[in-house]
C-alpha cells in the first residue's frame, strides 16, 4: 500500500521582514511560537524576493509564490493570473489534495477558483482596516461576482473601488479572523479523506498597525533600538516620496516616531506569533503535526526608518529579505540553511515534497537539496523595482542602480563588512572592476529573466550610462 501523502500548511505574513523572529537573532521581539517552529524545522538565512513591479509589492510577490514565475510574467503586476499559468493549489488539487484558501488573495478571483476546492473568509484585495475586512465565503461556481463599492481611503480621498465582498465580521481583527478559520478547517478535516493543503494568508503586520489590547502595549518604544542604518532622510531623492508608504511618517523622520512605528510593527508580529502557536497546538491536538509540512514566510519586508525610508519600494535588504521556515517530516530540525532562495522556489519545493507534478514554464526550483546540504543555493540574484531601480546581489556584494526623475545614482555595498548597507563603495577606485563585473552580470540576468528593455539599454539608461 502506498504511503499517504503529507499534508501542507502554508502561512504567509504581509510585510514581515527577515529579522523579526527572536530565535533568528532579534532579541527585542517576542515570538515564542515562531521560535518553536524554528526549532521544529529549517530556516533560510537568505530568503529574498527579487523586488516589485508595482508599489503594491505584495501583489507580484504572492503571484510568484503561487506560480513560481518571475516578476515580469504579468502585464498587470500579478493582479490576475493568466489561465495558461499553472498554480500551486491547482497542481496539488490535481495530485489528489483537498485545497483550502483562507485570508488574503491578491491575484484575482479566477486564479483562486482554479486553486482551491474549499475555503472561507477570503479577501480579494491588498490592505484594509484590520477590524472590518470585507471577505467572501467559498463559491463552488468560482464566480465571486458579488461586487460591492468601498471608499478606498475615506479620510483622505473620494476614490471608490469595487471588490467581491459578501460579509464583514465587524470588530474582529484580521489576524484572528484568518487564524480562527485555519484552526476550524483543521478541526473539521475528515481523517480518512484526501491529504490537505491549507493556504492561510494574513493581512498583518501591514499597516494600519493596529492590534488587540493584549499586544498594544507589549513594546515600549523608548526601549526599541533604532537600526544602525536609521536616517532622517534617504541620502538622495529617487522619485519615491509619492508612494503611500513613504507618506505615513513626516520628513525628516523623527526617531521617536520611528521607534513607535517599530513597536507597533513588533506588536502585530507578536499577535501573529500567538495565533501561529494556536494553529500548531491544533495540529498537535488533532494528530496532524507529525504528518504536515508547515511553511511560514512573508511576502516582502519593510524599511521602517532604515535609510530614511518607511516602505518596501526599494532594493535594500530590509525590504527584499523575508523569513522562510519549513518544518515537517524529513525536514532537519533546528537547522539554518545557507545560500540564497527566492519565494518563487516555494511552489516547486512543495510539489517535490508531495510528489505532485511540476509544470512547465516555472523558473523556481526545489529547495529540498539545499535544505539537505546537497546544493549551495542561488549564486546571484537580479533585482528590480518598477522602472526606477535595478540591482544584483551575490555572495559578497550588492549593486543598486537608480535612474529616476530625480536623477541617477549608483550604490555598491560589501555584504560581509557592511550588512546594513551604509557605506557606498561605488566610487572607490579599488572597486571599479567589481562594479563593472556586477553591471555585466545584471545585464545578462535581465536578459535571461525577460527584462529585455533594460538588458538592451532601452529602459531608462542614458546612452553614456548604458551598461
Amino acid at each position: 500500500m502506498a504511503e499517504k501523502k503529507k499534508n501542507v500548511l502554508l502561512l504567509i505574513a504581509d510585510d514581515q521582514r527577515f529579522d523579526t523572529i527572536a530565535a533568528l537573532g532579534n532579541p527585542q521581539i517576542k515570538t515564542p511560537n515562531l521560535d518553536r517552529l524554528v526549532k521544529m524545522g529549517s530556516s533560510f538565512t537568505e530568503a529574498f524576493i527579487p523586488g516589485g513591479t508595482s508599489g503594491a509589492v505584495c501583489m507580484p510577490s504572492r503571484a510568484m509564490i503561487n506560480t513560481s514565475r518571475y516578476l515580469t510574467s504579468w502585464e498587470n503586476f500579478g493582479e490576475s493570473i493568466p489561465d495558461d499559468q499553472a498554480l500551486l493549489g491547482e497542481q496539488l488539487k490535481d495530485a489528489g489534495y483537498n485545497t483550502f484558501g483562507i485570508g488574503k488573495w491578491h491575484n484575482g478571483t479566477r486564479s483562486f477558483a482554479r486553486s482551491f476546492t474549499d475555503g472561507d473568509d477570503i479577501f480579494f484585495g491588498g490592505m484594509w482596516d484590520h477590524w472590518n475586512v470585507p471577505v467572501n465565503s467559498y463559491d463552488p461556481s468560482g464566480k465571486y461576482d458579488h461586487l460591492r463599492h468601498f471608499t478606498q481611503d475615506p479620510f483622505s480621498s473620494n476614490r471608490t473601488i469595487e471588490l467581491p465582498a459578501e460579509k464583514i465580521n465587524v470588530g474582529v481583527h484580521s489576524t484572528d479572523l484568518f487564524a480562527d478559520k485555519v484552526i476550524e478547517t483543521i478541526e473539521h478535516l475528515d481523517t480518512e479523506e484526501k491529504p490537505f493543503f491549507i493556504y492561510g494568508a494574513f493581512l498583518a503586520p501591514h499597516d494600519p498597525r493596529t492590534m488587540p489590547e493584549k499586544f498594544k502595549h507589549m513594546y515600549n518604544p523608548e526601549n526599541i533600538d533604532l537600526p544602525p542604518n536609521f536616517m532622517p532622510l534617504h541620502p538622495f531623492r529617487y522619485d519615491i516620496r509619492g508612494e503611500r508608504d513613504e507618506q505615513l511618517v513626516a520628513y525628516p523622520r523623527d526617531p521617536k516616531v520611528v521607534k513607535q512605528q517599530i513597536a507597533d510593527y513588533y506588536a502585530m508580529i507578536s499577535h501573529i506569533d500567538s495565533r501561529v502557536g494556536d494553529i500548531l497546538d491544533t495540529l498537535e491536538k488533532e494528530g496532524r503535526l507529525d504528518d504536515t509540512l508547515i511553511i511560514f514566510t512573508g511576502d516582502n519586508g519593510l524599511s521602517l526608518g532604515q535609510h530614511g525610508l518607511m516602505g518596501k519600494q526599494n532594493l535594500y535588504d530590509a525590504s527584499i529579505r523575508v523569513p522562510l521556515i519549513m518544518a515537517g517530516p524529513g525536514i532537519p530540525k533546528d537547522h539554518r540553511v545557507a545560500g540564497k532562495a527566492l519565494l518563487l522556489d516555494i511552489m516547486p519545493t512543495i510539489l517535490d515534497y508531495t510528489g505532485a507534478a511540476v509544470p512547465a514554464g516555472i523558473v523556481g526550483h526545489s529547495l529540498l537539496p539545499q535544505i539537505n546540504g546537497q546544493d549551495d543555493g542561488r549564486d546571484t540574484l537580479f533585482l528590480q523595482f518598477t522602472s526606477k531601480i535595478r540591482g544584483v546581489v551575490n555572495k559578497d556584494y550588492k549593486l543598486i542602480e537608480y535612474r529616476t526623475a530625480d536623477g541617477s545614482h549608483t550604490q555598491l555595498f560589501d555584504r560581509h563588512k557592511d550588512p546594513y548597507e551604509i557605506t557606498n563603495l561605488a566610487f572607490a577606485p579599488e572597486y571599479r572592476e567589481t562594479l563593472d563585473d556586477l553591471r555585466h552580470q545584471m545585464r545578462d540576468l535581465a536578459a535571461t529573466l525577460g527584462d529585455l528593455d533594460f538588458s538592451q539599454g532601452k529602459l531608462f539608461w542614458s546612452r553614456e550610462e548604458k551598461i
